[in-house]
């Protein structure tokens, strides 16, 4: 929060103004201003590392609390670090709000408890992420919020779900691992429709590849773990609200929006959970996004161009059974990857080998690429899902959701892709590459 009600739509306005030709995202993000000028002329945003903030009078923080006079005062509720990061992120998305916060999980679990309550459903891809399907599954469940689990590259199954308590229809871009992509428009077009929120996991694919509001997504949340952070450098999600939805038909969501118009779901978010729950990002978290947002836009392209090589090398050797990434042509995908991603769907891929043990032996001869968990890593990263991620799964249950035994999944890095391909053929068995 700034310390003038309108200081930093001031600001953004100021910035649209001034580079209004900067066509290279990587430009627009090392040009945003501070939402306030630092004193010291700091290049780089100050870390703000202090837990309250002091005001000049007993009448100003009286003001503040009573909602009248924004300004900073404990860094679970606002911090001007996190805050510039959020300004960032709202300057390049052309979002209407952002908050930032301690996770990606926490943004979906936010999200998710702001508009919704027992007794309400929302309709949601049945392939996501591991830990998103236990949160749907196994924690929303006890409180009585119930996902309706479908085919996301089925809309009229998504349609048919639809009832007078469903809230919202929640999809990831491109799915993890199964690399599915939806078509965005026709699912917002049955969310307009039926009047409830369209709500995208953006995760895979990062905001200097896809503009969710161009194609009719209300709410995006992300990990800011993954690309944004600039190397596996911290923990953090995102809140996007783009301004497209009436919060006045959200049950939820009503009383604020009386009160705060377009605000009323940011508002509803941080005067509850984000605050009660204790979701904030920390300024030092803030700090390292902020830095990974300026490299971005490099890091995906490397990313991207290591993808397609490292694909089209694996798709040629014959002790790969199967090779699925949405960015290479042959892809059921494809088409949909370049219309909605600029033809850059995220740098994760999958590859086959014939079984769990292959794949457990390849994994351990490999000399570059780490075995870990996390994603959009500067270092390509590499993991057996079935045995790992979704272990908790039964075999039926992971097989229906399309993780196979001899399945990999490779998260792609910045590295040489020469090497990286030395490193798959040696795993691979292979004397020369």
């Amino acid at each position: 929060m700034a310390d003038k009600p309108n200081s930093l739509i001031s600001v953004l306005l100021d910035y649209i103004k001034k580079y209004p030709k900067m066509k290279s995202f990587t430009t627009r993000s090392l040009n945003i201003p501070f939402p306030k000028k630092d004193p010291h002329h700091a290049l780089a945003m100050p870390i703000y590392e202090t837990v309250a903030f002091e005001f000049d009078t007993a009448e100003d923080i009286a003001a503040n609390f009573r909602g009248e006079l924004p300004a900073h005062t404990y860094s679970r509720t606002s911090n001007p670090t996190v805050e510039y990061f959020e300004t960032k992120v709202k300057a390049l998305t052309g979002a209407h709000q952002v908050l930032a916060l301690s996770s990606g999980m926490s943004a979906i679990s936010a999200t998710l408890l702001a508009i919704c309550k027992q007794g309400d459903n929302i309709i949601s891809g049945k392939n996501l992420f591991g830990h998103t399907l236990a949160l749907f599954e196994q924690s929303f469940s006890a409180y009585g919020l119930e996902t309706r689990f479908a085919d996301t590259t089925d809309p009229e199954v998504i349609e048919s779900l639809i009832d007078k308590n469903t809230r919202a229809i929640f999809f990831e871009t491109v799915t993890n691992p199964q690399l599915e992509i939806a078509d965005i428009s026709k699912l917002a077009e049955i969310a307009n429709k039926h009047g409830i929120l369209l709500i995208a996991d953006s995760t895979i694919t990062p905001p200097s590849v896809f503009n969710s509001k161009s194609l009719g997504v209300d709410v995006e949340v992300l990990s800011t773990t993954k690309f944004i952070s600039g190397g596996a450098t911290a923990v953090g999600g995102l809140i996007i609200d783009n301004g497209t939805y009436d919060w006045s038909k959200n049950p939820n969501c009503q009383t604020f929006s009386k009160k705060f118009g377009k605000d009323a779901f940011i508002a509803r978010l941080r005067k509850n959970y984000y605050r009660n729950l204790g979701m904030p990002m920390t300024a030092h978290t803030a700090n390292y996004m902020i830095a990974g947002l300026d490299i971005l836009e490099l890091r995906v392209e490397r990313c991207y161009e290591n993808c397609l090589k490292l694909g089209k090398y694996l798709q040629q050797n014959p002790k790969v059974k199967r090779v699925d990434y949405p960015g290479l042509n042959d892809s059921t995908y494809y088409d949909l990857a370049v219309s909605q991603f600029g033809g850059v769907p995220g740098t994760i891929m999958t590859f086959d080998l014939e079984s769990q043990e292959e794949c457990f032996r390849f994994m351990n001869r490999l000399k570059i690429i780490r075995r870990a968990t996390n994603l959009n890593d500067n270092k390509s990263l590499i993991i057996h899902p079935y045995s790992t991620i979704y272990a908790e799964f039964t075999e039926s249950e992971r097989l229906k959701m399309g993780i196979r035994p001899g399945m990999m999944r490779l998260s792609v890095g910045i590295e040489g892709a020469e090497d990286l391909i030395e490193d798959l053929g040696q795993a691979l068995g292979e004397e020369s590459v």
